[in-house]
């Protein structure tokens, strides 16, 4: 074959990496995250030629119903919630055909006999070797039970197979409770998974703008030498959401705004932002630079509870012109609950690049809108030219979105035309959906390949998430053994308490508007 010629075994639009066929099983597949993001990611990947040939996705769940029903409720579910409308009738054609459904309790040994039938008839069938990812969308309560299940019934194998099979485990977040709890659950698990296996998943690090934060800083040696205390002010994370709790009452009294998405989504994101370089880019070397971030942050001291940190819970409000509840009023929801909604923190690392830069991390539900960005502010150059003379002259800031429009923003200072040579703020603004003429994937079919992959690098390895958690669990402990003063303490479509903006206050600096 000449070198140029196409493959002719090639399917029109496959992906290069090759992807060992595999059966994908969603246990808790009748629930929101299947509907809403697992199955929409699965057929936008077979849409566009991403999963491998002989694929296969399985619904484990404890609702009765059968292959055919299941697959008319995904139908609907893509319909809705997929990033590319209409529904392509002759992909869902064929996508449907490798998408099955097997009813069982999850501590049912009778019904992982069964599913083991099935799963062994579908690899007759498809050609899938017996390769398994076990995606566990449930409470995470189940989760060591439906593991010891899976290896009892010889579902989950030992990481070296001489027969070259393979088994991996997906885990939502959050992956413990607290410190101890991270602790206990990794020993629990260890003992029927290898580390090598488990795959801790954080939809962040699967977005288009984080995966491209590595090239964007080490790629790019304008910014990478500027990346420093000499020229750096400080850092501010904002995850902002403008919808409430929904329907999650439950977790949220359990969970709460720091441990639903500061100590994981946020954590990552800080971390590769403050990372040094790797030594390369296979994925122990990327964690093991976000691991030493982690070991390098100063700890929470006494008066830093007060100074350092604050949380907020929303009251009544107005979002997008309508009335909404406050948290106290939501489905689920303890009427006198203390569980804050609003998380803003204050942090240093003590290393030689970051030496006295603060970083503010914050987070929250009912804002006035829904963004999620880091935005990094340079130091202001000498005033002895510019800014004594002309109020508009503001440092510059490079703003990373994450969502929505994910891209990269630079405000820059330069005269406006004209005799008085006034000096005004601009912006340089690279989006993605603008320039490259396309919606990004949505993280879940990044991550989901990665996982078939046996690619762990934009998952959270264990040291990562133990090292989180030994930063955060001081703080949840503070706040656990103190009554917090005036909850509720920000209106809905509000940008939280008043003590968010004193925080910055005191040091000079206001959080960015978004």
């Amino acid at each position: 074959m000449a070198k140029d010629e196409p493959n002719p075994f090639e399917e029109p639009g496959q992906t290069s990496r090759s992807l060992d066929p595999c059966i994908l099983v969603i246990f808790g597949a009748t629930g929101d995250l299947t509907a809403r993001k697992l199955m929409p990611a699965l057929y936008n990947l077979k849409r566009e030629g991403q999963l491998p040939t002989n694929f296969v996705c399985c619904g484990f769940a404890r609702r009765e119903k059968d292959h055919e029903l299941f697959r008319k409720e995904m139908k609907e579910a893509v319909g809705e919630h997929s990033r590319v409308k209409p529904i392509e009738e002759a992909v869902w054609e064929s996508f449907q055909n490798q998408i099955f459904y097997h009813q069982s309790e999850f501590d049912d040994d009778e019904g992982y006999e069964r599913f083991s039938k099935l799963l062994k008839d579908l690899d007759m069938q498809f050609g899938t070797r017996g390769n398994r990812i076990f995606y566990m969308s449930t409470q995470p309560s189940f989760f060591t039970s439906i593991i010891e299940k899976l290896k009892k019934h010889k579902l989950l194998y030992d990481h070296e197979e001489e027969s070259g099979r393979w088994s991996r485990v997906i885990i939502e977040k959050p992956f413990g409770h607290d410190l101890s709890s991270a602790h206990a659950l990794q020993t629990e698990l260890m003992q029927n998974l290898n580390e090598k296996q488990l795959y801790r998943i954080d939809h962040y690090l699967g977005k288009e703008t984080a995966q491209n934060l590595l090239v964007f800083r080490f790629g790019n040696s304008i910014f990478e030498n500027l990346w420093n205390h000499r020229y750096i002010d400080h850092v501010q994370f904002t995850v902002a959401e403008e919808i409430g709790i929904g329907t999650r009452g439950h977790f949220y009294e359990e969970q709460g705004l720091i441990r639903d998405i500061m100590q994981n989504h946020m954590m990552q994101l800080f971390s590769l932002i403050a990372m040094e370089p790797p030594v390369n880019l296979s994925p122990d070397a990327i964690h093991d630079e976000k691991v030493k971030v982690l070991e390098a942050l100063r700890p929470f001291k006494q008066e830093d509870f007060e100074h350092s940190a604050v949380r907020g819970q929303y009251g009544k409000g107005y979002t997008s012109g309508e009335e909404v509840k406050g948290y106290r009023e939501e489905e689920n929801v303890d009427p006198h609950s203390n569980v804050e909604t609003y998380g803003a923190i204050r942090l240093f690392i003590d290393n030689w690049r970051w030496d006295g830069v603060p970083f503010y991390l914050r987070g929250a539900k009912r804002l006035p809108k829904r963004a999620t960005e880091i935005a990094v502010t340079f130091k202001r150059p000498p005033g002895i030219l510019f800014h004594k003379r002309d109020e508009h002259y503001e440092p510059n800031v490079l703003a990373i979105r994450i969502q929505p429009n994910e891209g990269i923003a630079l405000k820059i200072n330069c005269k406006v035309p004209g005799p008085s040579s006034p000096i005004h703020p601009v912006k340089m603004d690279f989006r993605y959906g603008a320039f490259f003429g396309l919606t990004p994937p949505d993280a879940y079919e990044r991550l989901i390949c990665d996982c078939i992959a046996g690619d762990s690098t934009l998952f959270a390895r264990q040291d990562e998430v133990f090292h989180s958690w030994q930063f955060i669990t001081p703080l949840l402990d503070h706040w656990a053994n103190t009554q917090p003063k005036e909850f509720p303490n920000y209106a809905a479509g509000s940008w939280g308490p008043k003590a968010a903006e004193e925080m910055l206050a005191r040091d000079g600096r206001k959080w960015r508007l978004i």
